[in-house]
């Protein structure tokens, strides 16, 4: 394999200085149109590309925004993904996407690495509950947006979905179905989310009356798929089986889907579902998907935005960045999952 060429190979071949060249590169206005056109010829010619990481070492910043999320083999953040990236480009910075797979220590781990690649700002979902990975962060001075979760003080910003009210919208639905016995498929305590869902399935029990032991709450240590098919074991296994099933995240439902369907459990006939988050795949399941929709790219272009406004005050000290807590609304789309006489 040959050397790679530089920035003096394109200056030498070109007949001018490496200033030249780089002037030519970064500020072409201020390069004679003669001279201009020369170098970049000779720039096609070679074949020369600019070392990104020797710019951002001399100015001291780079031209990327980091991206840490729970899950990337769950579609919801994949659209999260979606709505970062495009706001990021339109601002002329690219997006290191990057799997914490809902470990705390891989959230240190590329946390660390955002801070060693000097990354211009952080959007993060949080996966260590207690906040302490996030406080570490904080010392190297990096901007960060929270990302589907609500920012508790008011040290940074945060685009979140009202998860409480996402809960309550999932158990009315099933509550007005007729249903009494209902399971909620919860997913790792520890985290916020799944703790607001519970809350605000327990609220839409209580409004209708009925008691917080109509709901049965089935855990799992993940937020996929196997975890659903586990939970849908479960849930075949009960003396009492509940009628309906409220589970965390599509991912889990479609499992409980699959585990239903495998045992010869008829849905909705015999259990309504209900999912969250609206992935693409919930309308495409066997027996479509019920879900709590949340606008997945609107949250992850909204994180972006705040973190760029925040990037720009920085750059500008004459500039104040108010830091915004966003919190979007959830909403429910009916399938035939949940659609069956009581």
């Amino acid at each position: 394999m040959g050397q790679s060429v530089g920035i003096k190979d394109v200056a030498r071949a070109a007949g001018v200085s490496v200033g030249t060249v780089s002037n030519v590169i970064n500020r072409p206005e201020t390069v004679a149109d003669e001279t201009r056109s020369r170098v970049l010829a000779v720039i096609d010619r070679l074949g020369y590309v600019r070392s990104e990481s020797a710019r951002q070492l001399r100015a001291g910043r780079s031209r990327i925004m980091g991206l840490l999320v729970l899950d990337m083999g769950n579609p919801f953040f994949v659209d999260v993904a979606r709505g970062a990236e495009r706001a990021a480009r339109e601002a002329g910075l690219g997006v290191m996407v990057c799997n914490s797979a809902q470990s705390a220590s891989e959230e240190a781990e590329y946390l660390s690495l955002f801070a060693e690649q000097r990354v211009r700002g952080v959007l993060l979902t949080p996966a260590e509950a207690t906040g302490r990975t996030v406080e570490q962060f904080r010392r190297h001075d990096i901007p960060f947006v929270l990302v589907d979760r609500v920012a508790e003080g008011a040290t940074e910003c945060s685009v979140s979905v009202d998860d409480v009210n996402g809960g309550a919208l999932a158990v009315s639905h099933l509550v007005d179905a007729g249903h009494r016995r209902i399971a909620y498929v919860s997913g790792p305590p520890a985290l916020n989310q799944v703790e607001d869902r519970r809350q605000g399935a327990l609220r839409a029990l209580d409004e209708a009356g009925l008691p917080a032991t109509a709901l049965r709450e089935l855990p799992t240590d993940r937020l996929d798929v196997a975890a659903g098919r586990d939970a849908g074991a479960r849930l075949l296994g009960l003396s009492a089986r509940p009628t309906a099933v409220f589970c965390a995240n599509d991912l889990l439902a479609l499992g409980v889907l699959q585990s239903l369907y495998a045992a010869g459990v008829r849905v909705p006939e015999d259990v309504a579902i209900v999912g969250y988050d609206d992935i693409e795949f919930a309308a495409a399941a066997a027996v479509p998907l019920t879900s709590v929709r949340q606008p997945a790219v609107t949250m992850g272009a909204l994180a972006a935005e705040l973190l760029l406004d925040e990037i720009d005050a920085a750059d500008h000290p004459g500039r104040r960045h108010e830091h915004r807590r966003v919190v979007l609304q959830p909403e429910l789309v009916v399938r035939g999952s949940s659609l069956g006489p009581r």
